[in-house]
């Protein structure tokens, strides 16, 4: 399989005539002229007809995953249906407010594995949640945004659940977070450590659950999404501005303050409030974090120059590693046997894997400040893979090898995506 590399594509470009891309009208010709992004645009339609599970290899529908394709959805399932899945995850909201991750019919619970969540509000589902993570209810807040944005159906706010609308509930996901995942030395949310948006934390083989073990962290990724899902929930209710603006405000102000390395110019990868699991010798600071970095600048806490600068790091990686595209999770990776699972060795998984479901969402960033050749130029390795492999993989070796689901939704969400805004 062929690996596009930057200076490859570049050339390509210039040879094809069309020079650098000033307009998105030139964006939306190349668009049309290349095979490849049509095939994604079908294929993407086509794999999540079939479903709302994250992919093959998931049962669940996860919400972290749902809010990245949920648009593409709109364009292939029913409303109501797509309507009918969100509101599960407010049927299993737990008392103080919690998000699930993801939910699956109970006929499919099996012993073991997963320590599942009941409620009497839905009798048909149980849910489950990856305690490491803290993006749980900002995807979900995020995910109805966009439902309302795309069907202009807000009645969705005002559906009972248990005697309470949903616009209550999200309220109370909110304020979960603050409640039980705040800081108040930094003013910041925190998580478990894992590598950027991973939800794999070193000290266990599996490493999905807050244990006695766990190094609480607090990283750019849990708080730009904090952030993004303020923004939404006040557009989508303005009266609660009087409660949140101040916090968005706050949440903003520190992570630049305490997260963004203004020497280097990156966001450091984790400040850690009860130690480092990680040996003392190795400096962390030295990696990189793409997803991270791609949803900080969707929350608005990048400036136009830096923007840039952090896209010209991520090529430089991308170019040091040997891997394909700018979806590569972090640069370096962390050493092996600093993660006790195995699919965390260097390049594995969440360590240094490529992932689409990232990298898309850095296009959709580029096209939105108007870096419309460094978009395309970027995107075009992105689609190409997925006809040569004939699927949505889930994420890619530096070889460019793929791995995981083969029909992983989350990938053709955010490819899909970059394309109608490209078209609209």
């Amino acid at each position: 399989m062929k690996i596009f590399c930057l200076q490859a594509i570049l050339m390509l470009l210039s040879l094809s005539g069309f020079g650098q891309i000033t307009s998105k009208s030139q964006f939306r010709d190349l668009m049309k002229q290349n095979e490849s992004f049509a095939f994604v645009k079908k294929h993407a339609l086509e794999v999540v007809a079939k479903g709302l599970n994250a992919g093959d290899g998931y049962g669940e529908v996860w919400i972290r995953d749902f809010n990245t394709f949920i648009e593409l959805a709109l364009d292939t399932v029913p409303a109501p249906k797509i309507k009918e899945n969100l509101l599960v995850f407010f049927k299993l909201q737990g008392l103080d407010g919690n998000i699930q991750d993801g939910f699956i019919p109970k006929k499919y619970v099996q012993s073991g594995g997963y320590e599942y969540f009941y409620s009497d509000l839905d009798t048909l589902h149980a849910g489950h949640k990856n305690t490491v993570e803290t993006d749980q209810e900002t995807s979900l807040i995020q995910a109805v945004y966009k439902y309302i944005n795309k069907t202009k159906d807000a009645s969705i706010l005002h559906e009972k659940i248990g005697g309470e609308t949903v616009v209550s509930r999200m309220g109370k996901a909110m304020n979960y977070l603050l409640d039980h995942r705040y800081s108040y030395r930094y003013g910041l949310i925190w998580g478990a450590t894992t590598i950027d948006w991973g939800d794999v934390q070193p000290e266990h083989e599996w490493g999905v659950y807050l244990t006695s073990d766990t190094h609480y962290a607090i990283d750019i990724y849990d708080n730009a999404m904090f952030i993004i899902a303020l923004d939404n929930l006040m557009e989508m209710a303005p009266s609660y501005k009087g409660q949140f603006k101040p916090v968005r405000d706050q949440i903003a102000k520190n992570a630049r303050k305490y997260l963004w390395d203004n020497k280097n110019q990156k966001f450091i990868p984790h400040i850690y409030l009860n130690g480092s699991p990680f040996p003392s010798y190795w400096d962390e600071n030295q990696v990189y974090y793409h997803g991270g970095t791609a949803v900080a600048i969707e929350a608005g806490l990048l400036s136009r120059s830096e923007i840039e600068l952090s896209l010209q790091k991520m090529i430089a990686n991308v170019k040091a590693s040997g891997a394909a595209t700018i979806g590569l999770t972090v640069y370096p990776p962390y050493p092996l046997g600093f993660f006790k699972g195995k699919s965390m060795y260097p390049y594995g998984y969440q360590n240094g894997g490529d992932w689409t479901w990232f990298g898309g969402r850095m296009i959709q960033q580029l096209i939105r400040f108007n870096f419309l050749n460094e978009a395309y130029t970027q995107m075009l390795p992105m689609v190409e893979r997925v006809k040569a492999n004939n699927g949505f993989f889930e994420w890619y070796t530096e070889k460019n090898e793929p791995k995981g689901s083969g029909t992983f939704r989350g990938e053709a969400g955010v490819l899909y995506k970059a394309m109608v805004i490209m078209e609209e």
